[in-house]
């Protein structure tokens, strides 16, 4: 796809999406960078579900630091990964303590040294706690630009985020973010994928060609 049809399109989702906002539930830095770490692999439904709990018995990083992993998994243990993320969570939150004084710091390279914080993690946190702009890449976001050959197939998260934000105006970007996951979610799903029945969007439609995981990595 050319890059002036990708602008269309890009455009005519966040149009979509006038008022999209997070959809993991938080109050500060520190449940923002908390509620995506377990997001991976699990839906947010099911984070948002299990995090109540979870801040109320462990509001800050020293609380959490505190804690052993058996007590973390115990209130996380509905989650996929609920153990790898347990770990992640009480050694990022050491860290906190120990090296930023129990601050989330605002920094992608200091935030991707914690403990299970990767480039989609750390830009999620950067634009909702901080409202430094950047598009966090995550599956449904890679299905859509692969699907639309955007990007390569074989494509990384970090590749893609590049190619968007080189496209799109820098003021766009947390919009587009969010736009690009609820237009994955509700409409160009893995398993049924569909266009919102309008003619718009009917240019689209034949230029959409999806490809798994497992494609894209060969």
């Amino acid at each position: 796809m050319d890059p002036k049809l990708a602008q269309q399109l890009l455009n005519q989702i966040m149009a979509l999406y006038p008022n999209a906002t997070p959809t993991l539930n938080s109050r500060n830095a520190f449940e923002i960078l908390v509620a995506v770490l377990l997001s991976a692999q699990t839906t947010d439904v099911a984070v948002n579900a299990i995090t109540p709990a979870l801040f109320a018995k462990y509001p800050t990083p020293e609380a959490m630091a505190s804690a052993s992993v058996a007590d973390i998994e115990a209130l996380i243990d509905r989650l996929g990964l609920y153990k790898n993320k347990a770990k992640y969570l009480k050694a990022m939150s050491e860290r906190l303590v120990t090296v930023y004084h129990g601050q989330v710091p605002n920094t992608r390279a200091d935030l991707t040294s914690l403990a299970g914080v990767g480039q989609k993690t750390a830009t999620v946190v950067l634009t909702d706690a901080f409202g430094i702009p950047g598009v966090a890449v995550d599956t449904h976001i890679m299905r859509i630009v692969t699907g639309f050959g955007m990007v390569p197939m074989t494509a990384t998260p970090a590749q893609a985020q590049t190619y968007l934000e080189h496209l799109m105006p820098k003021d766009t970007w947390i919009h587009l973010h969010r736009s690009l996951i609820r237009f994955g979610r509700e409409w160009l799903s893995a398993r049924n994928p569909k266009f919102p029945d309008t003619p718009e969007w009917e240019p689209f439609i034949p230029l959409y060609h999806p490809v798994s995981k497992k494609e894209r990595r060969q």
